[in-house]
């Protein structure tokens, strides 16, 4: 049985004291594969050593997050240019539009959204979309650049029903995490209703850890719990989940 964790922050602050113990607790629960999106260019050193130091489980990607989109951005992302460049990457990620946090950089965020969906389509990569507040900004941009060269994932789903049969139907992914085993998040709902084939597992860790976790800091390993809660959703084995989400993430990111 072998997880990937399509969705983990490793190479934060979070993890400086037991990172490598961390990394072993993931591989001991079978989760054996570890993806890294970027925040901005100052994380980006820290992912890239950590991938060097676990190359054959932690693999890189390169982004800027939407919270981190400023009046600065544009030179941001000519750095992640001159990154790609240098270095190999699975994914553009993590990218998309956050009004959660904060709404006075809007229009840059949809700019800094939409030059990376490009280079993306450049650099024939997948991309990991961030969409928190922000369906319907993000669905507008979608249906302006899908073609047959886009392809990803929408990381931590939290959407309706229709809205993701809508990212089922554009061939992208759906990001389960640990939101799933919520109690009143309704995800459950949603999920039940998605077949595996579209689902991708993530934590998002140091995030959102699942229950019986919830509220402490979330890991890789965690991830089992939110298999375990989609198996009993989709009343099958977790090890058909194990299986069939592997399988989605290795087509997707071309592991």
């Amino acid at each position: 049985m072998q997880f990937i964790d399509t969705h983990t922050h490793l190479f934060l602050p979070e993890f400086d004291a037991d990172r490598n113990q961390v990394i072993e607790n993931a591989i001991h629960n079978n989760v054996d594969k570890l993806l890294l999106p970027n925040v901005d260019n100052q994380s980006i050193t820290a992912l890239l050593e950590l991938c060097k130091q676990y190359p054959e489980n932690c693999f890189p990607m390169v982004g800027l997050h939407p919270t981190s989109v400023n009046e600065n951005y544009k030179s941001e992302l000519q750095n992640l240019e001159n990154i790609i460049a240098k270095e190999k990457f699975i994914a553009i990620g993590e990218i998309g539009i956050d009004l959660y946090w904060d709404k006075s950089f809007i229009i840059q965020q949809r700019e800094a959204f939409i030059y990376q969906i490009n280079l993306a389509k450049q650099h024939k990569l997948p991309i990991v979309i961030h969409a928190r507040d922000s369906f319907k900004e993000i669905f507008s941009i979608m249906h302006n650049q899908l073609d047959d060269n886009l392809s990803g994932v929408f990381h931590a789903f939290t959407g309706t029903l229709d809205q993701a049969k809508q990212i089922i139907e554009w061939g992208f992914k759906i990001g389960i995490g640990g939101i799933v085993t919520f109690k009143n998040s309704g995800l459950d709902k949603i999920v039940e209703q998605i077949d595996l084939n579209h689902i991708v597992l993530e934590t998002d860790s140091p995030y959102l850890a699942p229950v019986p976790y919830r509220g402490k800091r979330n890991e890789s390993a965690y991830l089992v719990k939110v298999a375990e809660k989609i198996a009993q959703l989709k009343n099958c084995s977790i090890f058909e989940v194990a299986e069939t989400t592997t399988r989605n993430a290795k087509l997707l990111f071309n592991l």
